[in-house]
């Protein structure tokens, strides 16, 4: 029997109607959370909801409610190392990783773990790093979706000044002589906070509030900087991808929207890789900046007129 897990709710989101969170295995015995939200009347199908990097199953409660209201059931889970699954390090804080094989593992045991109590068909949606876990997944043989939809996913990245060949290289070294858990960079004390004027992720301030009033009621929920562990993995699993990786037999369905004001993951990448997959279509979203989902209303509505137009293919 599963053991139950908690959810945090506060008033700007509260857990939505028919949602039960429990812990289950990865592949290696991590201690893992996922939640499983009903449909609202008959289910149309399932939609496996994968965060990206630093984000918790609470933050896509709005999201949750959204594709209730179009009939599917919703399974969203956090990836190791993040939200309340099991943290890789002592210092929770940081963000780390050891390759993308546990990660894939994890994704197998959790579809494994709730396949039964699933309607068909199943979609993956998936932001960010969990985009590009999700189309890693796909492309190496799991054939129980029936279409995949990925908002701004990590298929390449934007690493700053630093040209991507030498940010390789360095988590490639760092993580060989066994630096691999120290942070990418250290945020001095007394640092000033990121405020909603400076941020890169969205346009929408109620959505910002919302997302930084769940962690303030829920620390154990916050994740900070990546290690170059975590680096490394990202360049290994994207670098699958744009060889290949197995996309060209992927006959899955596949859309991936892109954000038109991106500054994290880079667009040229997606648009590359989307063009390997057979029934591959991609879409960008002039204005949006990378999480779209927790974007203004016009935004989203893009995004959920990409959404309905594949669900309704797969119907």
């Amino acid at each position: 029997m599963a053991q139950a897990a908690p959810l945090i709710s506060i008033p700007a989101s509260p857990v939505p109607e028919g949602g039960t969170a429990e812990w289950f295995g990865g592949a290696d015995g991590a201690r893992l959370r996922a939640a499983l939200f009903v449909a609202r009347g008959p289910a149309r199908g399932s939609v496996v909801v994968s965060p990206g990097r630093t984000e918790p199953i609470e933050k896509y409660f709005e999201v949750v409610e959204d594709l209730q209201a179009r009939g599917f059931a919703v399974l969203v889970h956090d990836w190791r190392g993040q939200g309340l699954s099991q943290r890789a390090l002592s210092d929770r804080l940081l963000g780390h990783a050891s390759g993308y094989a546990p990660f894939l593992s994890d994704y197998r045991a959790l579809t494994d773990a709730f396949e039964t109590r699933l309607a068909k068909p199943w979609i993956a949606l998936g932001h960010s790093m969990g985009g590009c876990l999700s189309l890693l997944a796909l492309a190496q043989g799991e054939a129980r979706f029936a279409g995949a939809i990925l908002s701004a996913p990590m298929l390449g990245l934007m690493t700053g000044a630093i040209p991507p060949p030498v940010g390789r290289t360095l988590a490639l070294v760092l993580q060989a002589v066994g630096r691999g858990a120290a942070p990418v960079q250290r945020v001095r004390p007394g640092a000033a906070q990121e405020t909603f004027e400076t941020n890169i992720l969205t346009h929408d301030r109620a959505r910002w509030e919302r997302n930084l009033a769940l962690i303030a009621a829920c620390p154990d929920l916050a994740l900070g900087a990546p290690t170059w562990g975590w680096l490394d993995f990202a360049f290994s699993a994207t670098a699958i991808l744009a060889r290949g990786g197995g996309l060209a037999r992927m006959t899955t369905p596949l859309t991936v929207v892109s954000a038109g004001e991106e500054r994290l993951v880079d667009n040229r990448a997606q648009r590359r890789i989307t063009q390997r997959a057979p029934a591959g279509r991609f879409v960008e979203i002039p204005g949006a900046f990378h999480e779209i989902l927790q974007e203004t209303d016009a935004i989203r509505a893009a995004f959920w007129r990409e959404f309905d137009a594949l669900a309704d293919r797969l119907a």
